[in-house]
């Protein structure tokens, strides 16, 4: 397939409602190119199914512009954007069979009976449904009727595949079966996939790149590496995987870092700094002037007295390739996850412990204002 430029510039889109105007879409813009696997990821109503919908043409635009190929998608009808949409409800036809259903989007477009068998087929034996192709949807498992949804989406070779939450019906061995099938077929065919979800695990597994929305406004986009470890807000960093936060007060800044001192009087040296955005001062507690984060893997646990911050042992999680603590440390607005390697000698639930921050690996959100 060629080469497909997708942008979206200043997509905004306000709703009209009794109680005034909603902004659902504030001003997004991303690009996605080639064979991009591209998913928009976020809470209920961020916008990321709107955002879809406009692109597919389900739903127009207050504002902004939506270019495919430098083309303006804004003054085309969804049927002649040649999109394939797959949704969360499969939305397949219960009185035909899966060929015909497969076959739909061909048939209203007029093509050859034969030429309509062959691409059929070819799609079917794609997905693994060729020997199923007279069934019914009512005779398929959910899995098999998402493999047909997804099988009426490609056929007709459009120029993106726009899923949304098409795995949200599923249970969750199948769930993870499926997303890795999406994206074999996905990788196979080289068509440029923009995925809307609610499930950053599934975010994270299954994209090349992912953006966050939150309350209508993209907060961040990048690779999902990228977007873990390097998060650019405090609602990216607590949205994204699991973290701790530590209310801290600023003692020193200089242009590559800055020291800081938490609650028990350690200090660190920190070279990861973000200043936030002034929506997200309020989030940083009364009286402090910043909000050390750090992920679990990157925070220790030993005996007290091993680690600079006492701790109180809460929980112990065994999650296979890890073990999870869970304790309250007076450090900390909530409670502290570390996540091992093994399990620590000596501690258990209820016992007291200490732990130890990496400073490379913590990040400082701070307020800015000459902190």
């Amino acid at each position: 397939m060629p080469d497909h430029v997708l942008t979206l510039q200043g997509l905004t889109k306000v709703f009209s409602t009794d109680r005034g105007p909603i902004t659902a879409v504030d001003k997004v813009d991303f690009d996605v190119r080639g064979d991009e696997f591209f998913t928009m990821l976020g809470p209920s109503g961020c916008g990321k199914t709107t955002t879809l919908r406009m692109i597919a043409g389900l739903e127009t635009s207050t504002a902004g512009k939506i270019l495919f190929n430098d083309e303006d998608f804004t003054r085309f009808s969804a049927f002649r954007r040649n999109i394939g949409m797959v949704f969360q409800s499969y939305a397949l036809f219960p009185h035909m069979t899966l060929f015909e259903n497969a076959a739909y989007g061909l048939r209203i477009r007029g093509l050859d009976n034969d030429l309509i068998k062959k691409k059929v087929a070819e799609i079917l034996a794609l997905l693994g449904l060729d020997e199923l192709a007279e069934r019914y949807p009512a005779d398929l498992s959910g899995g098999q009727q998402q493999r047909v949804s997804i099988a009426r989406a490609l056929v007709y070779e459009p120029g993106m595949l726009l899923l949304d939450e098409p795995l949200a019906n599923l249970d969750a061995k199948l769930r993870v079966d499926m997303r890795e099938e999406i994206r074999r077929i996905q990788k196979e065919l080289g068509i440029m996939s923009i995925y809307v979800t609610h499930d950053q695990e599934e975010a994270m597994s299954v994209s090349d790149r992912l953006a966050v929305f939150n309350l209508g406004q993209l907060m961040q986009a990048g690779h999902p590496e990228e977007v873990y470890a390097d998060p650019t807000s405090l609602f990216v960093a607590d949205f994204i995987g699991k973290a701790n936060f530590f209310p801290a007060h600023v003692t020193n800044r200089d242009g590559t870092g800055a020291k800081v001192s938490l609650n028990s009087g350690q200090e660190l040296a920190l070279s990861r700094l973000v200043e936030v955005r002034e929506s997200e001062k309020a989030d940083i507690v009364d009286g402090y002037d910043a909000t050390l984060m750090v992920r679990p893997e990157h925070v220790e646990i030993g005996q007290p007295g091993k680690g600079e911050i006492d701790c109180h042992v809460r929980r112990i999680q065994f999650l296979g390739s890890f073990i999870r603590y869970i304790g309250k440390c007076s450090d900390a607005t909530q409670e502290v996850i570390v996540d091992s390697p093994r399990a620590v000698p000596g501690i258990e639930e209820g016992s007291e412990a200490s732990v130890t921050i990496h400073p490379a690996d913590a990040r400082l959100f701070h307020k800015g204002d000459g902190s």
